[in-house]
C-alpha cells in the first residue's frame, strides 16, 4: 500500500494565469501615474489666507502689543523718575564724604598736637606757664573738642549710609528696571514685525490705510497711491480752491492724490470728468472718480462698498462717507 507523500509539492503557476496577472499589474501603475500626472492623487495645494483672516491674526498680534506697550510707557516712566532720584542722592552724598574726610582730618591734627608733642614738651609748657592747672585746662578742652569732632563724624556717617542705602535701593531697582525696558522692547519689536509682516502679506488688491477702511479690488498700483494719498488727508480743513498739502477742496483732494501717482489731473470736476475713462457703476472700482449731481461740481475718491474719501464741504474736513448721501452723476477711471 502506497503512503501519502509528507509535503505536496506545489505546482508552478500556468503560463495562462501569469499573463493575465502582469498585464492587470501593468494597468494599474498606468492608470496611478496617470492619476499622479493629473495631480488627482497630489496633496491639498495650501490656500492663500482672505484678507479677513489676515485681520485676525493682525488684531489677534495688536491685542498683545497694546498692553506691552503700555507696559513698556510705565517702566520707562517710572525709570526716569528713579534714575532722578539716584542722581539726586548722588549730589547728597558727595558733599557728607567730602565733610567726614575734613573731620577726619581735623581730629588727625589734634592728635598729633596732644600725642605726637610728648609729655616734656606739655611740662615744659606747665613751666613756663604763670597760671597753675593751665594745662590741664588745656587737656580737658582738647578732649572735649576731640569728642565733639568725633560726634559730627558720627552723624555725618550715619547720613551717607543712610543716604547709600536708599541709593543702593534704587541703584537695585534701575537696573531691575532698565532689564524690563529692554525686554519689553524686544518684545514690541518683535510683534511689530510680526504685524508688517501680516500686512505686507495682504493682496496686492488690498490697501490697508490707517483713516480709511481696508479697501479690497484695487485696480492699479496708480489706484492704491491714490487712495493712500487721499487717506493721509483725512481731517483736513476743507477751503474754497485749495490744492493741499494743508487744506483741500473736492477736485483739489482728488488732484493731489493722482498727482502722487504721476497722473495729472486738472483742478476743477468738469474737466477731471472727461479726463477719466468712463466706468458702469457695476463695475466701479477703488481709485475710480465719482462724481455728483447734473452739473458735476462735486468728486470723490472712490474706496469700494458705496463709500468714498472727499473733501465734503466748508466747515467739514476731508472724511470718509457714503456716496448715497448725493446723486452720483458717474463713475471716471484716471490714467
Amino acid at each position: 500500500m502506497a503512503t501519502a507523500p509528507l509535503h505536496r509539492r506545489v505546482s508552478a503557476p500556468s503560463p495562462r494565469s501569469t499573463g493575465p496577472r502582469r498585464a492587470l499589474t501593468r494597468l494599474l501603475a498606468l492608470v496611478a501615474a496617470v492619476a499622479v500626472g493629473a495631480g488627482l492623487l497630489a496633496t491639498p495645494a495650501y490656500a492663500e489666507p482672505t484678507v479677513d483672516e489676515i485681520e485676525a491674526q493682525i488684531d489677534k498680534q495688536w491685542r498683545q502689543l497694546e498692553p506691552t506697550i503700555e507696559q513698556y510707557n510705565k517702566v520707562r516712566s517710572q525709570l526716569k523718575v528713579n534714575r532722578r532720584k539716584s542722581a539726586d542722592l548722588e549730589k547728597k552724598i558727595l558733599p557728607l564724604q567730602m565733610e567726614s574726610e575734613l573731620a577726619m582730618n581735623r581730629i588727625g591734627e589734634l592728635a598729633s598736637r596732644y600725642y605726637v608733642i610728648g609729655p616734656s614738651q606739655e611740662l615744659g609748657a606747665v613751666l613756663l606757664n604763670s597760671r597753675p592747672g593751665a594745662l590741664g585746662e588745656q587737656l580737658t578742652m582738647l578732649d572735649r573738642v576731640a569728642i565733639q569732632e568725633r560726634k559730627e563724624i558720627e552723624g555725618v556717617l550715619a547720613m551717607q549710609a543712610k543716604y547709600g542705602t536708599q541709593k543702593q535701593k534704587l541703584d537695585t531697582l534701575v537696573a531691575t528696571q532698565v532689564k524690563q525696558e529692554k525686554e519689553l522692547a524686544a518684545k514690541r519689536k518683535s510683534i511689530t514685525a510680526e504685524i508688517k509682516r501680516l500686512e505686507a502679506s495682504m493682496p496686492k488688491t488690498t490697501v490697508k490705510t490707517a483713516n480709511c477702511p481696508t479697501i479690497d479690488g484695487v485696480v492699479n498700483e496708480a489706484a492704491r497711491v491714490a487712495i493712500r494719498t487721499a487717506c493721509a488727508q483725512v481731517g483736513k480743513p476743507y477751503v474754497f480752491g485749495s490744492t493741499g498739502p494743508n487744506s483741500f477742496d473736492c477736485s483739489g483732494l482728488t488732484q493731489y492724490a493722482y498727482k502722487a501717482a504721476g497722473i495729472s489731473l486738472t483742478h476743477f470736476t468738469g474737466a477731471q470728468w472727461n479726463e477719466g475713462k468712463a466706468i458702469p457703476r457695476n463695475e466701479a472700482r477703488p481709485g475710480d472718480l465719482v462724481f455728483f449731481f447734473s452739473d458735476l461740481h462735486h468728486v470723490g475718491l472712490y474706496l469700494g462698498n458705496d463709500t468714498m474719501v472727499h473733501a465734503a464741504r466748508a466747515g467739514k474736513p476731508v472724511n470718509v462717507s457714503s456716496i448715497n448721501t448725493m446723486p452720483v452723476a458717474g463713475f471716471r477711471r484716471p490714467g
